[in-house]
């Protein structure tokens, strides 16, 4: 008998303990099977096959903003959600955006060349060929008829030009030729322009996305001497969206601003091309060897120029108002109507774009066809969903950014957090959002499995993380993270204007890091593409429709929404440190430098016989008082300590009032400043946005940042008393919050 009972009381033992572990952040724990269950159901509903042949129908044509493919495409979707049991609609917009009529590149000295301007179709890829496919350009380049002398400048960073400047090289009245890559692509004509500039090329070199990483398309995944990218330039770091309607929906009787006074577009031409274009362009550049980490993977030696190399560049195009279809699906919620978890992923691209978003589409259509189907077995969440289909993504976050600006005030009342996807392919989840939203994805990151490795996406990005490490001591930090890290937002796709311009919560995820590369914005992002190098069985789109449709249905049914924002803390602690310690290195680098110039011992380059510009000694860093910040943040650590306890304890006590999960949503529009950021106030949020001069890329605690990063101690200084306000703001409403619900 006591044989029997033994092993009978081990196992009643683990399954109760395993009863005290299982629990989810925001839920009761009466309720927490209930939601498992839940999501254990959406996820049956899931089909690898179906999001394959989603992106097969989405992809079959070209579908950019104000084609009849994107309209198609528009329409075939919503019929999709009516199929499915949402109540649907397309909401128009009417924006701006341009097409080419006129592209002109030619090399006229020292010998004559007449750039292709075009990739060509490849027997293999049935859709190379197609019709109606946009032709190689850059959205929102200014018109232009120019020649001049040509310039290699790298990258085309700030950077970049400090080092042609103390090489005596003026691109002044020239044309410069940059390289893809280490910045978003508008970065480059607009710096470009800064330095007086007449006009710009942007090549993709082969060292970057091309044959220096593997065989090229079709053979292989990456960019082949033809490819192009096609991509928008324009300065979203000012602000995204319609460029004539900044801060209000481009509906069709919109008061528009003159094109040419719109301070988000270009005033010179711009122009993408190959590396086949590039190579007797760059071959045929005389003037200094180009230092040895500007040299690319093309066979010669690199050249800056200027010299005998002269290019005419003629740009024009049909600047053309035109329809914008967002496609926008609701299910209403059964308890909190006016709550509202917002799902977005653009369909428009560039050509046929069945990795660049019709992947993410097709992940997100068949989350919406799983809620559909739970909506049959007579469940309905909770907060009201919303799901959505952007239009115009690509030439700047048009759909989106109208819909929220339209709609802005009602979303700040109502929107509980927005999530984004936008393409996947096989590899490594990542997730950036809104820190107080991270336990949230650390838990659904150990719950969704990899399809490749049988582990969590959680255990399978850490230990590729671990791989990556530059060093053992790296390495042995990541291998010892317990929690999954969120990274910030910067931007580049339909997240941002509802984190950096109106203060709603924000999430975006994908996984990507083993499809290889090259196909991006070109003819080639195709379905074969997609089913030969990206993600054949489409199962990575099954794993990311479950990790976002966790994150949705749970915030849909919380009974505490799962915002902690002791994790928010600790990440503007932490940008505040990197802060005082960039000041730090930023005075110490300085006196070094000025001491060498000082000194005379100040080179630049190897060749002595070069006679460069002696660099002039720069001002001295001043004391900043980082003061007001850190009593700042020493009343947010104590005011979310308060606030997580009490957070806990209606955990505990299953007492939660609406009014409680309401302010935890509107708590991070307290981060948002009523004029904005310096010289782009339609970016509001303290804490993130795009860096000014790295567009996609994020700058955290930006107002600060990029003034230590310019040398503008004044205004570093100022920015440090509006941070501290909005920090100190937050803190106060924390506190009250938490005042108001014991």
């Amino acid at each position: 008998m006591k044989k029997i009972l033994l092993p009978l009381l081990l196992l009643f033992i683990i399954q109760i303990s395993f009863s005290q572990t299982k629990q989810i952040t925001g839920f009761y724990e009466k309720n927490v099977d209930r939601q498992l269950n839940l999501e254990s159901s959406f996820d049956k509903n899931l089909s690898r096959e179906n999001i394959g042949e989603t992106i097969k129908k989405l992809s079959a044509v070209p579908h950019h903003i104000s084609s009849p493919g994107s309209k198609a495409n528009a329409e075939y979707i919503l019929s999709l959600y009516k199929k499915w049991g949402w109540d649907a609609q397309i909401e128009t917009f009417h924006v701006l955006f341009p097409t080419p009529k006129t592209r002109i590149l030619e090399m006229t000295s020292p010998t004559s060349y007449k750039t292709i301007l075009k990739e060509p179709s490849l027997k293999e890829d049935a859709t190379s060929g197609q019709s109606g496919q946009l032709p190689t350009y850059n959205a929102y380049s200014a018109d232009g008829d120019v020649t001049g002398d040509l310039v290699f400048v790298n990258y085309g960073l700030p950077q970049d030009y400090e080092v042609l400047d103390k090489m005596g090289i003026d691109v002044r009245g020239k044309i410069v030729i940059a390289k893809y890559g280490n910045s978003w692509r508008g970065t480059k004509p607009k710096i470009a322009q800064e330095h007086g500039a007449i006009g710009c090329i942007i090549y993709s070199d082969p060292m970057d996305d091309g044959y220096f990483h593997g065989d090229v398309y079709p053979k292989g995944a990456f960019k082949n001497e033809y490819g192009v990218q096609r991509g928008s330039v324009m300065d979203i770091v000012i602000y995204p969206g319609d460029p004539l309607t900044p801060g209000i929906g481009a509906t069709e009787d919109s008061k528009r601003l003159d094109r040419l006074q719109a301070p988000n577009l270009l005033k010179i031409p711009v122009l993408p091309i190959s590396y086949h274009d590039a190579t007797p362009l760059l071959e045929a550049l005389e003037g200094p060897v180009a230092p040895d980490n500007w040299h690319g993977g093309l066979p010669f030696a690199y050249h800056i120029g200027p010299g005998k190399t002269k290019v005419h560049l003629k740009v024009a195009f049909n600047w053309d108002i035109v329809p914008c279809y967002d496609v926008i699906a609701k299910i209403q919620g059964s308890k909190f109507p006016d709550e509202w978890v917002i799902r977005g992923n653009h369909q428009d691209a560039w050509v046929n774009g069945a990795t660049d978003p019709i992947s993410g589409q097709a992940a997100l259509l068949e989350e919406a066809k799983s809620i559909g189907d739970l909506l049959k077995t007579g469940w309905k969440p909770d907060r009201t969903l919303v799901y959505c289909a952007w239009d115009g993504e690509e030439p700047g976050l048009l759909g989106s950014t109208e819909w929220l600006e339209e709609h802005e005030k009602e979303l700040q009342k109502k929107a509980v957090v927005y999530i984004n996807t936008d393409d996947y392919e096989r590899g490594f989840l990542f997730v950036e959002g809104s820190h107080a939203l991270e336990p949230l994805m650390d838990e659904i990151s150990k719950t969704v499995v990899d399809p490749e490795t049988n582990v969590s996406v959680f255990e399978r990005r850490k230990d590729h993380d671990a791989i990556s490490a530059g060093s053992a001591d790296a390495t042995k930090k990541i291998l010892d993270e317990k929690e999954l890290k969120l990274g910030a937002m910067g931007s580049g796709s339909d997240y941002s204007s509802f984190i950096q311009h109106a203060g709603i919560p924000a999430l975006n995820l994908g996984y990507g890091g083993e499809g290889g590369g090259g196909e991006y914005h070109s003819i080639y992002d195709s379905y074969y593409d997609f089913t030969k190098f990206k993600d054949p069985g489409f199962q990575y789109g099954v794993a990311l429709a479950e990790t976002a449709g966790h994150a949705v249905l749970r915030i849909a049914n919380a009974d505490v929404l799962p915002f902690d924002f002791t994790h928010l803390y600790k990440t503007i602690s932490g940008y505040s440190d990197e802060l005082m310690a960039l000041l730090k290195t930023t005075r110490e680098s300085t006196e070094i430098e000025n001491q060498l110039i000082n000194s005379g011992d100040y080179k630049v380059g190897e060749d002595p016989t070069k006679k460069y510009n002696i660099p002039v000694a720069k001002s001295e860093v001043p004391f900043l008082d980082f003061s007001p910040l850190q009593n700042a943040l020493t009343q947010l650590k104590k005011n979310t300590d308060i606030l997580e306890a009490a957070y806990q304890d209606k955990i505990k006590t299953n007492n939660v009032s609406e009014s409680f999960n309401q302010s935890l949503y509107r708590a991070e529009q307290q981060l948002l400043t009523e004029t904005g950021l310096p010289r782009r106030a339609w970016y509001k949020h303290t804490i993130y946005a795009p860096g000014f001069y790295t567009g996609y890329g994020v700058k955290t605690m930006p107002g600060i940042r990029e003034a230590i990063e310019q040398r503008n101690w004044k205004e570093a200084q100022e920015q440090i008393e509006v941070y501290a306000k909005a920090i100190m703001r937050l803190a106060e409403y924390l506190n009250d919050v938490a005042m108001a619900n014991k």
